[in-house]
């Protein structure tokens, strides 16, 4: 194992979440570990991303999701968006303002650095904790050629910014390995033209089901299936409906809860894209379907359904596997949350996680988790284990 870097912070991800922890470290002193600028006693921070590039999971996603049709993109503390098109792919457009935001504020991303675990470097619950990477790295950011061993950082605090994009959730179901047509999960969509003029069965309930499927309805025959009946809202998803959206899931993440999703706690509402399923006919919810077999899938009443693919738009899992060294993760998935902090690892900050999972949220978050941090540092002595 290479010789561990001592650091202040590690900051696990450079999504809108870490990138907001990062500024917030930057604008109180702390400087990127390797910075051979400012104070030599500063308090130094290190951000790890896992992408070859900036932008978060906002570069993985297809090109017909354009600024108009996403749930709302927040700016960039200290940094507005400049004007966009709404007609803009969204991966055309937030990864160069997350790559302006980096350079602006000098953060230093190292990329790209697999972190593999957490764990704690002794028992001394006041002391450190080491983060492993996949690969080594070196203070410019790059990957330290030919190195045989991970890097490792010991830290006074994590700053976990994970997100879900890498953590796509496949429910399990009867016959899905003997399907001979596709299969793909929301993350791996690219366009509708690669499904035109085929039968296509597109599973879940969420915003992205309802815009993939009045996409995908254009140019291809679509049956669409959820496990429920869905809850419409006729009420727009305003402020006042996110607030008790992130209620909900806040009550979920204080009991150790796996955060859910922000449809299981508002119901369906009303976009315009579903509007515009609906006044085409496609807006047609059936029961899900009991099994799949080699060409279709037997539907809920016995009927067999032949079928070209399946589009699973099934959510996606917090990317959380690193911290299993840690034990913090409760037996029903989730991990017990006081503000942004781990209650159980106190010196870990989880961000973008449940309540904090919006652009709006993670901004917010990432300053908390800074706060909380810097008083740790201050009193010395960290806060006790709850």
């Amino acid at each position: 194992m290479s010789t561990p870097e001592t650091v202040d912070v590690v900051v696990i991800g450079a999504g809108q979440a870490g990138l907001s922890a990062a500024y917030h470290l930057h604008r109180r002193g702390f400087v990127p570990l390797g910075a051979t600028e400012g104070p030599t006693a500063a308090r130094t921070f290190v951000v790890l991303d896992a992408n070859d590039a900036p932008g978060g999971a906002w570069q993985h996603r297809w090109r017909s999701l354009t600024m108009a049709t996403v749930n709302g993109i927040y700016d960039l503390p200290g940094m507005p968006k400049p004007e966009l098109d709404p007609a803009s792919p969204s991966v055309d457009v937030i990864p160069p303002y997350f790559a302006a935001f980096e350079e602006r504020f000098a953060l230093a991303v190292r990329r790209p650095v697999q972190v593999r675990a957490v764990r704690r470097e002794d028992d001394d619950p006041h002391g450190r904790l080491l983060v492993e990477t996949a690969a080594s790295a070196d203070s410019s950011g790059t990957d330290s050629p030919g190195a045989d061993s991970p890097a490792v950082f010991r830290a006074r605090a994590v700053v976990n910014a994970t997100g879900t994009w890498t953590k796509p959730f496949w429910p399990a179901y009867p016959g899905r390995e003997r399907f001979a047509g596709r299969q793909l999960h929301v993350a791996d969509y690219v366009s509708a033209d690669e499904f035109r003029g085929q039968r296509v069965v597109v599973v879940g309930a969420g915003i992205s089901a309802i815009q993939l499927l009045e996409e995908i309805s254009r140019v291809a025959e679509t049956v669409w299936m959820t496990r429920r009946e869905p809850e419409w809202v006729e009420d727009d998803f305003d402020t006042a409906a996110r607030v008790e959206a992130i209620k909900g899931v806040e009550e979920r993440v204080r009991q150790g809860l796996p955060p859910g999703s922000v449809i299981s706690v508002t119901g369906m509402h009303w976009t315009p894209w579903a509007r515009a399923a609906e006044a085409r006919g496609v807006l047609v919810r059936q029961p899900m379907f009991r099994r799949i077999e080699e060409h279709g899938v037997v539907l809920a009443d016995g009927s067999f359904l032949p079928v070209d693919a399946i589009l699973w738009a099934t959510g996606f899992r917090a990317a959380l596997d690193h911290l299993a060294p840690l034990g913090i993760r409760l037996p029903g998935g989730g991990i017990r949350i006081d503000g942004t902090r781990a209650a159980d690892e106190p010196r870990v900050h989880l961000i973008g996680y449940g309540p904090s999972a919006s652009t709006v949220g993670a901004n917010r978050a990432g300053r908390a988790a800074v706060m909380a941090v810097l008083a740790d540092l201050d009193a010395a002595v960290p806060v006790p284990r709850h």
